[in-house]
């Protein structure tokens, strides 16, 4: 037995030594890796569509569906981007130049404010401009200087982005064309029984698929809605408004009036009555309205993580892998709460079934 046990042994180690060094020389395109299944992950209805239309033709599905992820995410993403960084460009300028000082802006603010509110805040209310400066210095400008190196390193690092582009939208078409088999080989890898390891897959898809569509549709689409109002109303940065509320709508215990309502306070104060009106009504009965209405349709009774869990998990998806946080951060989680549910559960005899009473 000892010589069996050996071999064995030494087999796992080879397997376990194997997938790290494979994961690690992968690292650098973790990001790209990750879109590529989100995009094939939300296009696969389209590519089974075109399978029923075309039986057998897996490759030419495959490549009318990646065409449909290039037209409908990377070609708005890029000019999205590119309008963001000549936006983010433009309020860098101004702030450098001194036409922009948030701290005046403040003083302004404070002097239309009613005497009531200044006595409930104190005398100091944003008159302490040394101390404003310092706090802007420290949490402002680092990130300001981030951002123009940014927009100064933009053709520096386009072959770069270029790159993960390509190698997310290579590994989409195969994984639209393999993903079945894909899947079917790691649920067979799985060490667990096929009924464990079937429910365990099929839960981890259901929430990570209502993560996607309940969180990054519903988000996009809160900034596209709230940045339209902001350009509407002829607020200056539209772009940067929109994408920081998409940003903010990914967190639930924040949300988007954490950028409306103070905006909207600014505008009551100094007098643009009609706009800060428009953009109160407009937060809480249309951007606010959209998560209430899209949320339902696109996640429809998908599997849904509570709020908390969601609100730590991105966050602490941001803190540890970055931007791709605001994915694997609820994936993680979505596959944590799988596999408790599974355990409490206790799915009999391999089946994934619910045991029906109390386990003996």
């Amino acid at each position: 037995m000892s010589g069996q046990g050996f071999p064995i042994t030494g087999f796992r180690a080879l397997l376990i030594l194997s997938t790290i060094a494979f994961l690690w020389v992968a690292s650098p395109f973790l990001g790209p890796i990750l879109w590529a299944v989100v995009a094939a992950m939300l296009f696969d209805p389209l590519n089974r569509h075109l399978l029923r239309t075309w039986p057998g033709r897996k490759n030419r599905s495959a490549a009318i569906t990646l065409l449909a992820i290039f037209a409908a995410v990377v070609v708005p993403a890029v000019l999205l981007g590119v309008a963001l960084v000549q936006e983010a460009s433009g309020v860098a300028a101004r702030v450098r130049s001194g036409q922009l000082d948030i701290s005046v802006l403040l003083l302004h603010l404070r002097a239309q404010l009613p005497h009531w509110l200044l006595t409930a805040t104190g005398a100091e209310a944003l008159t302490d401009v040394a101390a404003m400066r310092e706090w802007l210095a420290a949490n402002f400008a680092k990130s300001l200087q981030s951002l123009l190196g940014r927009v100064l390193n933009f053709g520096q690092s386009a072959f770069g982005f270029l790159v993960d582009v390509g190698v997310m939208l290579y590994l989409s078409f195969f994984f639209l064309r393999d993903g079945r088999r894909i899947a079917g080989t790691l649920h067979d890898s799985l060490p667990l029984d096929r009924g464990h390891g079937t429910a365990l897959l099929d839960r981890f898809v259901a929430v990570v698929h209502a993560t996607i569509k309940g969180s990054l549709l519903v988000a996009a689409a809160q900034g596209l809605v709230g940045g339209t109002i902001f350009w509407a109303l002829g607020i200056h940065a539209p772009l940067l408004w929109g994408v920081a509320m998409a940003f903010m709508s990914l967190l639930p215990a924040i949300g988007t009036g954490i950028v409306w309502v103070p905006v909207a306070i600014y505008l009551l104060a100094t007098g643009a009555l009609w706009q800060g009106l428009t953009l109160v009504f407009c937060g809480l009965f249309v951007i606010g309205l959209v998560d209430n209405l899209l949320r339902p349709i696109l996640v429809g009774r998908d599997a849904k993580m509570p709020d908390y869990i969601v609100f730590v998990s991105t966050l602490g998806g941001l803190q540890v892998f970055g931007f791709n946080g605001f994915i694997l951060g609820p994936a993680i989680a979505g596959l944590f709460l799988a596999a408790w549910q599974l355990h409490i559960e206790k799915p009999e005899d391999g089946a994934g079934r619910p045991m029906q009473g109390p386990s003996g």
